[in-house]
């Protein structure tokens, strides 16, 4: 794949790291520094739950009043029916880019969902879709479940299915529809040596103390439901929710709509989210672990010296 951007163009910066962290706060943080130097700084999504308008709560989505005048791409680009592939993302994010760029800006990538991420900052080729292979995996999906799916998975690529969640049956059925087709996986794992697409990019890496992350994340997601989570999925519900292929299984969505039909208790809804949520940052963490790039700060680091840090 071409790159889009040349050394002869302004900075990219990526700030990632587990959900909820304190990327978006440091990554405001950082534009205002960058903006203060006289360097405009644009904010692009790598979420893949705030792609979709309307499901803000159960996002934590920062809402526009409080973006402080810096530009943000990428949030609310899709309707809860759409899929969210990582291809279409890639392409989107980095027109995105090459605009901020071209604009004599810099760019602060943000978000935790590590295939995103690195599908902007590597040079990282997917492979071509088989629909007809696709439709039977999808068709013995219906018929076995996810459980024979992994497992089949897990015999032809361990590796590629450690780094799966088994209950993810969309990243499943795409990583055996790759098998199928004669390739290696990409749905888990980074390129054995990738390679920066645009350069200079500078990755920043958001971390803090396990204890402290889930007492934050465990009091997030009673936050959400504090906040009016079920009210935000009956409105989503109604736009058709439940069609999509990506929004109904996102965290917490999921356990909202199982409440909602009555199968499960609000507090049974509530302790699966947290139970999920802190699992999937350890899946965050591991990822973005193996970057090589990658600086890791402090949530309440300086943004003046990252900025200056270049």
């Amino acid at each position: 794949m071409a790159r889009a951007a040349t050394a002869r163009t302004g900075r990219l910066w990526a700030v990632v790291g587990a959900t909820g962290t304190g990327k978006t706060d440091l990554s405001l943080r950082l534009a205002e520094a960058l903006v203060a130097r006289g360097r405009p700084a644009e904010i692009v999504n790598a979420d893949a739950m705030q792609l979709y308008r309307g499901m803000d709560i159960g996002t934590a989505k920062l809402p526009e009043a409080e973006r402080r005048g810096i530009p943000h791409h990428l949030f609310d680009a899709l309707d809860v029916t759409d899929e969210a592939a990582v291809a279409w993302y890639q392409r989107r994010a980095r027109e995105e880019i090459t605009a901020i760029l071209a604009r004599g800006g810099e760019a602060i990538l943000v978000g935790g969902s590590g295939l995103y991420v690195s599908g902007v900052i590597y040079d990282f080729r997917f492979p071509p879709h088989d629909d007809v292979l696709r439709a039977q995996l999808e068709a013995e999906l219906e018929r076995e479940g996810a459980g024979a799916l992994y497992a089949r998975l897990r015999a032809a690529d361990p590796m590629t299915a450690e780094r799966i969640d088994p209950r993810n049956s969309r990243r499943v059925v795409r990583a055996l529809e790759v098998l199928g087709q004669g390739g290696p996986t990409h749905g888990a794992s980074l390129p054995s040596a990738p390679v920066l697409w645009h350069v200079p990019t500078t990755v920043i890496g958001v971390q803090i103390e396990r204890e402290e992350l889930v007492a934050r994340l465990d009091a997030r997601v009673e936050g959400m439901w504090a906040q009016g989570l079920l009210d935000e999925v009956r409105s989503l519900r109604s736009e058709g929710l439940e069609r999509g292929v990506t929004a109904p299984r996102a965290i917490g969505y999921a356990q909202a709509l199982a409440q909602l039909d009555g199968a499960l208790t609000e507090s049974e809804a509530i302790s699966e989210t947290q139970a999920l949520t802190r699992r999937y940052a350890r899946r965050q963490v591991s990822w973005f672990r193996r970057y090589a790039e990658v600086a890791w700060t402090d949530p309440r680091a300086d943004a003046g010296a990252l900025a200056d840090s270049r």
